[in-house]
């Protein structure tokens, strides 16, 4: 994209009305019956094409409003399917720096492995790219904190892809009216989230947990593992630390907890008003100690923000019997369940006379032609994100913690602040 105020789209638009055009170009670059006209298309380039890469973030090239101009993978698989699938005007690439040269792509999509995210969503902002960025945003808290400053700094929009807080609040209902109800003040303060087994939350703390001692093996000639591994330490190559199962390693994501606990926590995140801050006490009920490289099992976490207001995680598979019907979200004055059921009753019904929360900013539809932050944007991604690193780093240290939400870091713990800010093997660094 074109920068000093200037967008691709506005430079195209202006370009076709001063001068003459003479290469030959596609049919939708010109507009015309039955194409859309150059001003609406966006420009797509996705870095990472396995598998949610290739089957959400790789373009299908038709007419329409989005164009897939690149795609890039370290496996050269991966890179060969995804190139098939966007089709005729895609270019494939084995290192996301080349993408970012591309002038013409106005949005990156992000979707390689999390130790991966904080770096490419940086280049992408530098270069005058809008980022959507998989969930979680980062492996570790200060990267977080690096793409807000960056995002920011080139004036980008973010979005992370994860849209809960968007439509409906994935087993409990609708977010917008659960934040509603919170806001109107009928379940009373503090307030308890169960974000458990019991209530339809999967963990998938066994799926997502790490080999212990496994063989190494060749690397396949298809893949790039130095690349792979990017800032990531060098580990012996073995095919359950990448392609998916790389969950269950420290070194690229953090176990089932980091897996879904976007998609959990975000939108209660935003229900309870949370978007700017973060638990000041951690608590685990969890095995240690923690292995040093592989992920594994965890019972109950907990987590309690300044205002006393607590969100309880349980996993249901570590050490903790399954509990009876609790509700997901209560306070001292009310109770919601799943399937909206509440105690006392019919408290939903009486939200008309409350006033609504604003209206969120969908990514495609109104932030990049606006430039105003996404509801899922950089500064409340980081916070939703942090609250799966804060858990974690208690239990691979074993103990009770107290956290700063404003400097982001464990007052006097420097244990625990290694693990806010991990080194990455050099060339790469924040």
């Amino acid at each position: 994209m074109l920068n000093k105020g200037i967008t691709r789209r506005g430079f195209i638009g202006a370009s076709i009305k001063t001068a003459a055009v003479f290469t030959i170009v596609p049919r939708y670059a010109l507009g015309g019956a039955g194409q859309t006209p150059p001003s609406e298309v966006i420009t797509r380039g996705t870095v990472g094409c396995g598998g949610m890469g290739y089957g959400a973030h790789v373009h299908e090239n038709k007419d329409g409003p989005v164009r897939q101009i690149a795609v890039c993978d370290v496996d050269q698989n991966h890179l060969n399917r995804a190139l098939q699938k966007a089709g005729k005007g895609c270019r494939a690439f084995s290192d996301f720096r080349k993408v970012m040269d591309i002038k013409e792509i106005d949005v990156i999509h992000i979707a390689t492995p999390p130790h991966w995210h904080a770096l490419v969503s940086i280049a992408a902002a530098q270069a005058g790219k809008d980022v959507l960025c998989e969930k979680p945003m980062h492996r570790f808290i200060a990267e977080g904190r690096a793409v807000i400053e960056n995002i920011k700094k080139y004036g980008r929009v973010f979005q992370i892809g994860t849209y809960g807080r968007f439509h409906h609040y994935e087993h409990i209902g609708n977010s917008k009216q659960m934040k509603k109800l919170v806001q109107s003040g009928m379940l009373g303060k503090p307030l308890v989230a169960r974000v458990t087994r019991a209530n339809n939350f999967n963990w998938k703390v066994g799926m997502w947990s790490g080999m212990i001692n496994a063989t190494p093996m060749p690397v396949p000639g298809e893949l790039n593992y130095d690349m792979w591994l990017g800032p990531a330490p060098v580990k012996p190559y073995h095919p359950h630390r990448v392609h998916g199962s790389f969950r269950g390693y420290w070194d690229y994501d953090g176990g089932g907890l980091a897996d879904m606990g976007q998609h959990y926590l975000d939108p209660l995140q935003y229900i309870l008003g949370k978007d700017d801050t973060s638990p000041v006490e951690i608590e685990t009920y969890a095995p240690w100690p923690t292995h040093p490289d592989a992920c594994g099992a965890w019972g109950r976490l907990t987590l309690k923000y300044e205002d006393g207001d607590t969100i309880i995680l349980e996993s249901g598979e570590w050490g903790i019997p399954e509990p009876g019907e609790h509700a997901f979200l209560e306070g001292p004055k009310g109770k919601v369940y799943a399937g909206h059921r509440t105690e006392p009753a019919g408290l939903f019904d009486q939200l008309s006379r409350f006033p609504d929360p604003p209206e969120l900013v969908n990514f495609y539809d109104d932030a990049i032609k606006t430039r105003r932050q996404a509801g899922g944007n950089a500064e409340s991604s980081h916070r939703s994100a942090c609250l799966m690193h804060l858990s974690n780093i208690a239990m691979r240290t074993g103990r009770k913690l107290r956290y700063d939400p404003v400097k982001q870091e464990f007052p006097g713990d420097e244990e625990a602040n290694r693990l806010v800010n991990v080194p990455m093997r050099a060339p790469w660094h924040l």
